[in-house]
């Protein structure tokens, strides 16, 4: 196994940049994204990622990777949540495994531009070969219903992480923001059971979405460092999805690390006033209360209207000065060794000049602009999740 030093010494002098000092220390690091919820649009609008597409209808596809010299990305296969009843499980587990197959189709489609990968080192040879690493990940733990054995078939399938739950309670534990509140105090039972499993596996463990009591439950459990793949800091934009500062801490003395996430209300708290807010909020009702028990076809429906909203009532987006506070926030607090960035991008992530994967870039311009150092911006772009990655497959039983 590959070590993080090892594999930042394996692309040194690997890219030599032509567009200015920040784009050629952004080639020279090794860039990734920890989550985007792509797989929904390659069902949902027939996305083609193999061509170029455009924002805010689509924030994701390969060349604009190439672009935006993003090496690599977490695909992650989304189910939402519904009432926890054997149907609705087998469904959400259908699901799951459609977007996984579907990942790999297109990448098989476009093989001289992406492959999926499983392992630290898989994208420190697809850079080199000149193509994208798409990892797999999947967000919310509903399709494992109560079967420990699936977590292991995902594994098989090329899952990387599990986001334990989304916005809603599941039988793995309790939800940030569910609006019943908290139904097992934290981890349930088969919980602790399936964070225990992943560690065997050497699967990595992500607390995004989750409770706070749920956080703290995970890493007093977990043997190995865990990570939240999109989450942002709470002293910022007070979210209960984001981190507060204690949480931050706890994942920096566990080794873990926090993934900045890209979406509006996740990094600058919104202004009530206008009418696209009222529209989110109606929109948002509708997910909070009936989306659950909707068909497939009219949650489609649900998200189509969700993404026409940048159209009909668009917003001022935050930009990425405010993303980048969120970047210093954690490295004064913690240090520069447990921050990276995970956009959210096809699932809500997106800044007003860093509306897709191209234009990721400017991200490590803005590091530039406030004095952090290459080696800095190498860890926030990669270093820092292939360290927990690594330690993460290390620790594992069956590796």
């Amino acid at each position: 196994m590959l070590m993080v030093g090892g594999l930042l010494a394996g692309l040194n002098g690997f890219c030599e940049g032509k567009d200015g000092k920040a784009m050629e220390v952004h080639k020279r690091a090794i860039t990734i994204d920890t989550h985007c919820d792509t797989p929904m649009a390659l069902f949902e609008g027939n996305l083609d990622v193999g061509i170029a597409n455009k924002a805010p209808g689509s924030r994701v596809d390969f060349p604009r990777m190439e672009e935006g010299g993003l090496d690599a990305i977490f695909f992650a296969a989304f189910t939402s949540q519904r009432p926890r009843t054997e149907e609705n499980t087998q469904n959400a587990y259908e699901m799951a495994n459609k977007m996984i197959e579907k990942t790999y189709e297109v990448c098989k489609k476009y093989n001289s531009m992406a492959e999926v990968a499983t392992t630290p080192g898989d994208v420190v040879r697809l850079k080199k070969e000149g193509k994208r690493a798409i990892y797999i990940g999947m967000e919310n733990g509903f399709p494992l219903g109560q079967e420990l054995d699936r977590v292991e078939e995902f594994y098989n399938k090329g899952v990387r992480y599990i986001t334990l739950c989304h916005s809603s309670n599941n039988d793995v534990c309790d939800s940030s923001t569910d609006k019943k509140g908290p139904e097992f105090n934290g981890l349930s039972p088969f919980g602790k059971e399936v964070v225990k499993e992943m560690n065997r596996l050497g699967m990595l463990i992500d607390v995004s979405h989750i409770s706070d009591k749920s956080f703290y439950d995970v890493v007093e459990l977990s043997k190995v460092p865990v990570f939240a793949s999109h989450s942002s800091v709470r002293a910022i934009a007070n979210h209960k999805r984001n981190m507060t500062d204690d949480m931050i801490k706890a994942l920096a003395k566990n080794g873990g690390v926090i993934q900045i996430c890209l979406l509006d209300d996740y990094i600058k708290d919104p202004d009530t006033t206008t009418v696209r807010y009222q529209k989110e909020q109606e929109i948002r009702k509708i997910f909070n209360t009936r989306f659950a028990k909707m068909s497939e076809e009219e949650q489609a429906e649900v998200r189509r209207q969700w993404r026409e909203l940048d159209e009909k009532y668009p917003k001022q987006l935050p930009t990425v000065a405010d993303c980048v506070d969120h970047i210093d926030h954690v490295k004064n607090l913690v240090g520069i060794d447990y921050v990276g960035i995970g956009s959210d991008f096809d699932g809500g992530g997106g800044l007003a000049d860093c509306a897709d994967v191209s234009q990721m870039p400017n991200i490590t311009a803005e590091m530039l602009k406030r004095g952090y150092t290459e080696e800095e911006i190498a860890k926030v772009w990669g270093g820092n999740f292939l360290r927990v990655f690594s330690a993460v497959i290390q620790k594992s039983s069956v590796n």
